[in-house]
């Protein structure tokens, strides 16, 4: 899609927006937003049923809500402003993430959130698409309180600038804002669902062959679990302590520098390898404290995240440098030297074993399993021959699945990239949607 600039720009005299169409004005915040004040009182009764929006409810970048809640259920405590139905709610925390919406009903929203109402000459949906805009979010950012977690005070949002077409001309861009995102988000929907049939598909092919094995024709025998059901009758089942030893990571609190020995904890353990680019750094003296009994990985180990992303598992190649495991993470170390690394780490990630820690997790507030749970988990083994085997099939499978999925992914950053370009080209004026704003374009 093509389309053409205005016929005559002038200069904005704000370093983000340059050059804006000559008819465009450049106006304070508080000129055109009303920015809601006074919490509601949290003992009235009225308001403890309204649902309520959070910026958790908000998905980053694009005006979407994706859920509500009773209000009732974040607490009195935190603070809460009444929305009405229209306004536009922004998070003044972390406002790069760009989350922003219109509330599709009379609502609340908590006290880390703004409701915003356009003042006569200013439309709400045009203001949505404009806090969408990475120039609006760069300013915002620029004016945040340097603190942890960033966020826009109440004066320094009305303080920011605003560049506003005539009124007529916003509902214009926004109609035309709301088709065409809304032709990208099918795509990118389209790719997502891609991506997760891939997935399934990948976890069905894994699961079938580390549960049933390669040869279709094998005699079968129960396994005595009944959500494992029948396997190879030559095959063994049993507790993971009884072919891997686990052990838990040293429960030190390591000193970190620049320049050291790489740390793997939970971010380290997402793929087939141990990655170290990016790991933490400790001293020698702490890198021998971490290693102490028997923790020091070697080639053939596994190391698992037991923390947040419980599940991920990754291996310790032969050419791996030293290092040492941080916390949230355990080693299993293989009982016999011809048990395959690879089957162990296809079968922990697939539903024979994420299954089991689901179960193990419910009711749990965090994501965590303690490590007796993971030398329960159990496991079908196979003879080693036969592991390596099945360990190389999966491999060639996944060097199937994985490009394809990569493929999807790289096509959906891609829509989103343009999704982003095209909401900054419009409500900046650098694009002249006027004409295709009333027609698909």
């Amino acid at each position: 899609m093509s389309l053409p600039r205005y016929p005559e720009y002038k200069d904005s005299g704000v370093e983000w927006f340059g050059e804006v169409p000559v008819h465009w004005d450049v106006l304070r915040f508080q000129r055109l937003v009303q920015v809601a004040e006074g919490q509601v009182d949290p003992e009235d009764a009225r308001f403890s049923s309204m649902p309520l929006i959070a910026p958790n409810h908000v998905e980053s970048g694009t005006g979407r809500l994706l859920a509500l809640e009773s209000a009732s259920k974040q607490g009195a405590e935190s603070g809460k402003y009444l929305c009405h139905k229209g306004d536009v709610v922004y998070s003044k925390i972390r406002p790069a993430l760009r989350k922003v919406c219109i509330a599709p009903e009379p609502c609340l929203c908590s006290a880390d959130m703004y409701p915003l109402r356009a003042r006569s000459g200013l439309s709400n949906t045009f203001l949505l698409w404009l806090m969408l805009s990475e120039q609006f979010s760069s300013l915002a950012v620029l004016e945040s309180q340097r603190v942890a977690m960033p966020k826009i005070n109440r004066e320094s949002l009305k303080d920011l600038e605003l560049l506003v077409p005539p009124l007529p001309e916003q509902t214009v861009i926004a109609a035309f804002l709301d088709r065409e995102t809304a032709k990208i988000d099918a795509l990118v929907a389209e790719q997502e669902r891609l991506i997760e049939l891939l997935k399934e598909k990948r976890e069905a092919v894994i699961s079938h062959a580390v549960t049933k094995g390669l040869n279709p024709d094998v005699p079968m025998k129960e396994s005595g679990v009944e959500w494992l059901g029948e396997i190879p009758k030559h095959w063994e089942v049993g507790p993971l302590k009884r072919y891997w030893t686990v052990t838990d990571c040293k429960h030190v609190t390591a000193e970190f520098v620049d320049d050291g020995i790489p740390v793997a904890s939970i971010r380290e353990v997402q793929g087939k390898w141990v990655a170290l680019e990016d790991a933490k750094r400790t001293t020698e003296t702490f890198y021998e404290a971490l290693i102490e009994g028997e923790r020091r990985p070697q080639p053939g180990d596994l190391i698992f995240s037991r923390n947040a992303t419980v599940g991920e598992v990754a291996q310790v190649g032969v050419n791996h440098p030293r290092f040492a495991m941080g916390q949230d993470v355990v080693l299993l170390r293989k009982m016999a030297a011809d048990v395959s690394s690879d089957y162990l780490q296809h079968l922990i990630r697939s539903p024979v074993v994420m299954e089991q820690l689901a179960l193990w997790m419910i009711g749990s507030t965090f994501k965590r399993i303690n490590v007796d749970e993971i030398r329960c988990i159990i496991v079908p083994s196979p003879p080693p021959d036969e592991q390596r085997l099945i360990a190389d099939r999966l491999e060639a499978a996944v060097t199937r699945f994985d490009p394809l999925t990569a493929e999807a992914q790289r096509a959906i950053d891609l829509l989103r990239e343009r999704r982003t370009a095209l909401i900054s080209a419009a409500v900046t004026g650098q694009i002249d949607v006027r004409e295709a704003g009333g027609r698909a374009a």
